[in-house]
């Protein structure tokens, strides 16, 4: 039986590996620990749930099938598990390919491994990709390495657990030699260990020390140090200090914002992060999904790593709307920018609020619709639908003076006496800053 498992559980006890920044290192991370397992003469499982970017059967040399949605068709998990080649107790089992669906949610059911400590490598990013193991796992492993993007996503990741009600069992350091002090502030996350940065890190002594310690660690966890701290708080943070401030902590679950700002102007700073805050489906009406994540990355320390979808053409409509159905609990969604879809029929788009706002109210979530200043046609039904409006005004003054940037709120349904407008300062590193409010502001 797992050394994870508790009375009841019907998934054995799943670990899901995370971070969403990538690159931290979560599938060398899945190996070691799996490894350390076998090694305590616990028998381990190392599946891979990242479709995009599957890399469990790279790194042990394994064939690409069969898969996890082999499951599917009636296999065994006997038939699908492929022998780690240096720990024959660890078995790898593949991502499912881009053209098989298959539903994380189904897992427990078909998953008899009874006797085995059971290990889901998460794909990066903090969107539905990650969301759907993430919520079938009885605890999750947090990773990150010493930058400032892999610690600011480990805490998206921790905040995302923590309104999943999964379990943070704790927080390993992978490519470090002590733990980075932004760590030691993530409140009720034990911090597990330090993974030293060497070459060939699998076939390195330290290495596997180190993975040796954290499973030991884990062994000895009691129930207590793994149940999450009751997630405090009925706001939802924009990642904008001050407006955050002067909406009492942010807007309320359930809520549509409409972000209306010139096409020139910095407004795609505020949507990157937002995604910095907790996990985001980014949907992009314009850009390419490449071009989307390379602007996020160059943005803001503080910008996460949204899962990111292209919606274009005659269906664009209909596409948004399949995935917006599928948004897990507590998500950001974010359109960037939805003047694609106001040019629609009027019925039509007017539908696809009602039923945006919808999802929204039902998953506790946060919809940003970032509106550019053209007016389509069916821009008034955007703005009527939507719970707060922020409009984005920028200043060029006189030659020797900075380009002013205004923050302003006509609307804002909980509270109709928030007409403020907020000066921001656009940081050289992407950031935004927020300073005194704007001359004549109320």
């Amino acid at each position: 039986m797992s050394i994870f498992k508790r009375e009841g559980e019907a998934n054995g006890g799943m670990i899901a590996i995370a971070g969403s920044k990538g690159g931290c290192g979560k599938s060398t991370v899945t190996l070691g620990l799996a490894e350390a397992f076998a090694r305590a003469e616990t028998p381990a499982l190392a599946i891979d749930a990242d479709r995009q970017l599957p890399n469990l059967h790279v790194m042990t040399e394994r064939d690409r099938g069969p898969t996890i949605a082999d499951l599917d068709r009636g296999a065994d998990i006997t038939e699908i598990a492929q022998p780690h080649p240096r720990e024959p107790t660890v078995g790898i089992v593949p991502a499912p390919k881009s053209s098989q669906a298959f539903e994380f949610d189904s897992l427990d059911e078909r998953l008899e491994a009874d006797g085995q400590q059971v290990l889901i490598d998460c794909p990066s990013g903090a969107g539905p990709d990650v969301v759907d193991p993430l919520a079938q796992s009885a605890g999750v492993i947090v990773l990150a390495s010493n930058t400032d993007r892999t610690l600011d996503a480990a805490e998206t990741t921790i905040e995302m657990a923590r309104r999943l009600g999964v379990p943070v069992y704790g927080a390993i350091l992978n490519k470090c030699s002590e733990i980075p002090e932004p760590a030691t502030r993530w409140d009720g996350v034990p911090l597990l260990g330090c993974v030293p940065d060497r070459p060939s890190p699998l076939l390195n002594d330290d290495v596997t020390t180190a993975f040796d310690e954290i499973v030991e660690t884990l062994a000895t966890q009691t129930a207590s140090d793994r149940a999450p701290p009751e997630y405090a708080g009925d706001r939802l943070p924009i990642g904008i200090e001050e407006l955050d401030y002067r909406l009492g902590g942010g807007l309320s679950p359930g809520s549509v914002v409409a972000l209306v700002a010139e096409p020139a102007s910095q407004a795609e700073h505020i949507l990157y992060r937002a995604t910095g805050v907790r996990g985001t489906l980014y949907l992009s009406t314009q850009r390419s999904r490449e071009n989307v994540r390379r602007a996020i990355e160059s943005a803001a320390t503080g910008s996460g790593t949204p899962t990111t979808r292209r919606v274009t053409g005659d269906d664009a409509l209909e596409e948004a709307a399949s995935l917006i159905d599928k948004l897990p609990d507590a998500a950001n969604l974010i359109v960037d920018p939805i003047d694609e879809l106001e040019r629609r029929d009027r019925s039509a788009y007017v539908s696809f609020l009602d039923e945006l706002k919808d999802r929204m109210v039902e998953t506790d979530g946060l919809a940003i619709l970032y509106c550019l200043e053209d007016e389509p046609p069916n821009r008034s039904a955007t703005l009527r639908a939507a719970d707060a409006v922020f409009e984005l005004e920028t200043v060029t003054p006189a030659a020797d003076a900075d380009i002013e940037h205004l923050l302003s709120v006509p609307k804002y349904r909980p509270k109709a006496g928030l007409s403020e407008t907020f000066a921001l300062e656009f940081a050289g590193d992407g950031g935004v800053a927020p300073i005194e409010s704007a001359p004549g502001a109320e």
